[in-house]
């Protein structure tokens, strides 16, 4: 496996290193959306009808036990209450906004490695073309086919390699980004019928 690594020349490396990036992303998110899964089962309704019992720090306790996103901007909700209708609209939307940064941290790095990967392979592609037709020329033409899998094992194995990397990178990112626009769809329609309520 190792061989066939280092036949694919120096453009290996930094595919190599892509993919350690990739898969460190990957993990650490969703390690991190595993840890942002509902906890409290029906969490608005039951906070709802705590609010209408005047029940409101059994309402916090709730929200704080099930921890998620849309639990965090329920109990904002709850304490800010009071507060006058601009001035909580500003802050949920503060609040909202600060944990979609959280949920989207690091996505545009796969997105990147997605892109730099396929270009990576693409460059490994030509610069092996580019030996294979250099030693066509040193030969005086004589194609001999030996000669010449050098540079076609180059340029195959790093466009593999830069594909191999990209498209689980690719299916990862939206997968990821799908799961950050359900839960921020999800806090809206919390913090609007919140607002509304």
């Amino acid at each position: 496996m190792f061989d066939l690594f280092l036949k694919g020349g120096p453009l290996m490396w930094p595919i190599l290193i892509c993919s350690l990036v990739s898969v460190t992303i990957i993990l650490e998110r969703y390690y991190y959306f595993y840890r942002l899964r509902d906890r409290v089962p029906n969490i608005f309704p039951r906070v709802k009808m705590l609010l209408k019992d005047n029940r409101e720090e059994e309402a916090v306790r709730l929200c704080e036990q099930d921890g998620g996103p849309v639990a965090r901007i329920l109990a904002i909700s709850i304490h800010i209450r009071h507060k006058a209708s601009e001035e909580r609209e500003k802050l949920i939307s503060r609040a909202g906004s600060k944990i979609l940064r959280q949920m989207g941290k690091y996505l545009r790095a796969l997105a990147v490695i997605v892109n730099t990967a396929t270009l990576l392979g693409l460059l490994g592609t030509v610069t092996g073309m580019i030996k294979a037709f250099m030693k066509i020329q040193e030969l005086g033409g004589r194609v001999d086919a030996s000669v010449l899998a050098g540079g076609i094992w180059e340029a195959l194995i790093t466009t593999a390699a830069g594909l191999f990397v990209a498209i689980p990178t690719m299916l990862f990112y939206h997968y990821f980004e799908s799961k950050v626009d359900n839960i921020a769809a999800a806090m809206k329609e919390a913090a609007t019928e919140f607002l509304e309520g």
